[in-house]
């Protein structure tokens, strides 16, 4: 039925040749004629056979295989927006750990740094005893060394006083009160 309403739509395009004609469009001597008759009997023939059936279902076909891809295209965009919001998400995560651990190691350092500080400050503070301690251990030597040798020129000094003014008999008397002072002081 398609057809048949197509056939006047045929005509109103064929009407230029129609018109060009001089002896009319009935006439089969007329190459426009034949021309557009056998053009309308391969429509008609087409159209008895379906051939518009068979393209509209082509072109349904082609159009749900289109409306699928459209889809499908759909859904795999919707699918990578979800997949780059939680990469952002992982993104933003990894950067505040990362920010957490940065801190975290500006704390530990100022922390080594206060502890080196301290451990600084303690040592220099066992050197400073420990030489300390040397300067009075060698003031005590100094002092020790000076009483010794002072006692030495003493004791040398006395000896050559006592040599030069001592008697025999005033060396046996101190002898003998110092060993009198010795049996008393052991007793």
């Amino acid at each position: 039925m398609k057809t048949f309403t197509l056939a006047p739509l045929f005509l109103v395009i064929a009407a230029p040749a129609f018109a060009a004609e001089k002896t009319g469009w009935a006439d089969l001597a007329n190459t426009d004629t034949v021309v557009v008759l056998a053009f309308l009997l391969f429509v008609t023939f087409l159209g008895y056979m379906g051939v518009h059936k068979m393209l509209g279902s082509q072109l349904d076909n082609r159009a749900e295989g289109i409306k699928s891809e459209l889809e499908e295209a759909r859904a795999l965009r919707e699918e990578a927006q979800t997949i780059l919001a939680s990469y952002e998400r992982k993104q933003k995560e990894v950067a505040k750990q990362a920010e957490r651990i940065v801190a975290h190691a500006k704390e530990e350092a100022a922390n080594a740094a206060t502890a080196a500080k301290e451990d600084l400050k303690a040592s220099i503070a066992r050197r400073l005893a420990a030489a300390e301690d040397q300067i009075v251990s060698a003031q005590s030597a100094a002092v020790k060394e000076v009483r010794d040798t002072a006692a030495q020129v003493a004791v040398a000094a006395a000896r050559d006083v006592i040599a030069t003014q001592m008697t025999a008999t005033e060396g046996n008397s101190l002898i003998d009160d110092a060993i009198k002072t010795v049996e008393a002081k052991l007793h």
